[in-house]
C-alpha cells in the first residue's frame, strides 16, 4: 500500500458538498408562510401537506404528521387550522426518495421508468444530506491505514467504493461490496467514519433475512450494510442472491417502497450494498461467473491487533477522525479510478 499521505496528494481537492435543505417557498411555487408560524421549534414553514394520505411531511425529520399533531403545536392561520392553509398553500402529490434533487422537485412526478414533466405539481424527496462538519483530509491517513492492514490486497477499490457513495449518493454502482474475514478485524470500524459521510440516517443496516421481507423501507439507503451473511441454508442462500439482484446492479432504474403506515411509492435505485460476513464456505454464494460482487478477504485474526489499536484508532474517531475521513471522501477521484464494475475474485475467494 502505497504511504497514506503521498496517495492523497495523487488527488484533487473538491469543496464538502452543502447540505441542501428547504428553498424559499416562493421559488417553488408556494405562498409565503405568514406569522405566527408556531412554537417550540415547530412551525408551519416546516410542514408540507402530502395529498395522497392527507398528512403532512415534517421537513426537517422527514416524518409524517396527522393534520391534529400540526394543529396542536401550529396556530391557526387567517381563521383557518393550520392542516387546511398547507392543504392549500403547500401540497405536494408524490414523494419519492432521489439524492442529488432538491427537497421539492417541482413539476415533475416519478412513474415506474422515471420522471414525468406536468406544470404545478410537486414531488416531495424524502433524502437528507449529510451535515458533516469540516474536517482536513491530510489527516485521514490513520484510517486509510487501517483499510490497508485489514484489506491490503483490496485497499484501492474499497476505498474507492466508499468514496463514490460520498461523492456521487445520486448515481448507482453496479456491484455490492463484500466484506469478509474473521471476527474482532475491524471490518464494521472501516465503515463506522464513512456513516458520519453519507450521514447516518442514509446508512442502513439489516440482516439477510430482512431482506427480502415485505417491507423495505431500508431501500432508501445509500449505503446498505447486511450483517452476517451466513446459516442461510443452500435454498435461503440462492433466496438471497437472486433476491439481491434488483439490488445490487440497475437496471432497474427504480424500486418500490413499502413501508408501514405509508403509501407505497417509487424510488431511484442508487443504493450500495455492503455485506460482511465471518464465513469463507457456508455463507454468501456466489456462482463462478457472478459479476455483481467485489469479495476482499482478509486472513488476519483478532490476535493480530492489540487492544491498544483499537484504543487508539477510536480515540483518534472521536478527536476529529470521523470528520478528517469525511472529508477525504470528498476529494475527488482522478481520471480513470472508478471502482471496478465487476467482481473480480480469485478461486481461492470464491464461495
Amino acid at each position: 500500500m502505497p504511504d497514506s499521505v503521498e496517495w492523497l496528494d495523487t488527488l484533487n481537492p473538491a469543496p464538502l458538498r452543502p447540505s441542501v435543505e428547504p428553498a424559499e417557498a416562493t421559488e417553488i411555487g408556494y405562498a409565503k408562510a405568514p406569522e405566527p408560524q408556531g412554537a417550540d421549534g415547530v412551525s408551519l414553514s416546516d410542514f408540507y401537506a402530502y395529498m395522497p394520505m392527507h398528512s403532512y411531511i415534517f421537513a426537517p425529520t422527514r416524518e409524517m404528521w396527522p393534520a391534529a399533531s400540526v394543529n396542536a403545536r401550529v396556530p391557526p392561520i387567517d381563521g383557518k387550522a393550520a392542516s387546511a392553509w398547507l392543504d392549500q398553500n403547500k401540497p405536494v402529490e408524490q414523494m419519492t426518495w432521489a439524492p442529488g434533487l432538491p427537497m421539492v422537485i417541482a413539476d415533475r412526478l416519478i412513474s415506474e421508468g422515471g420522471w414525468i414533466d406536468r406544470p404545478n405539481v410537486r414531488c416531495f424527496n424524502l433524502y437528507r444530506p449529510p451535515t458533516t462538519r469540516p474536517g482536513d483530509p491530510s489527516q485521514a491517513g490513520r484510517w486509510l491505514d487501517h483499510v490497508g492492514r485489514v484489506f491490503p490486497d483490496d485497499v484501492d477499490n474499497v476505498v474507492k467504493w466508499l468514496a463514490h457513495r460520498v461523492q456521487h449518493p445520486q448515481h448507482k454502482i453496479n456491484h455490492a461490496l463484500v466484506l469478509g474475514g474473521l471476527q474482532g478485524i475491524g471490518k464494521d470500524t472501516i465503515l463506522e467514519p464513512v456513516k458520519t459521510a453519507v450521514g447516518p440516517w442514509n446508512f442502513s443496516e439489516v440482516s439477510p433475512q430482512q431482506t427480502v421481507g415485505r417491507f423495505n423501507g431500508f431501500l432508501k439507503s445509500v449505503i446498505l450494510r447486511i450483517s452476517e451473511a451466513r446459516d442461510l441454508g443452500d435454498s435461503d442462500r440462492f433466496k438471497f442472491y437472486d433476491h439481491m439482484k434488483a439490488y445490487t446492479a440497475a437496471p432497474p432504474d427504480v424500486l418500490r417502497v413499502d413501508e408501514k403506515h405509508l403509501r407505497e411509492h417509487y424510488v431511484f435505485n442508487v443504493l450500495g450494498s455492503i455485506i460482511t460476513t465471518n464465513h469463507k464456505t457456508d455463507g454468501l454464494y456466489l456462482p463462478p461467473d457472478d459479476r455483481r460482487h467485489y469479495v476482499a478477504w482478509s486472513n488476519h485474526t483478532k490476535e493480530d491487533f492489540a487492544q491498544t489499536y483499537w484504543d487508539e484508532l477510536w480515540n483518534w474517531y472521536e478527536a476529529g477522525g470521523f470528520e478528517h475521513v469525511a472529508a477525504r471522501h470528498f476529494i475527488l477521484q482522478p481520471e480513470g479510478t472508478a471502482p471496478e464494475d465487476a467482481g473480480v475474485l480469485g478461486h481461492h475467494q470464491r464461495q
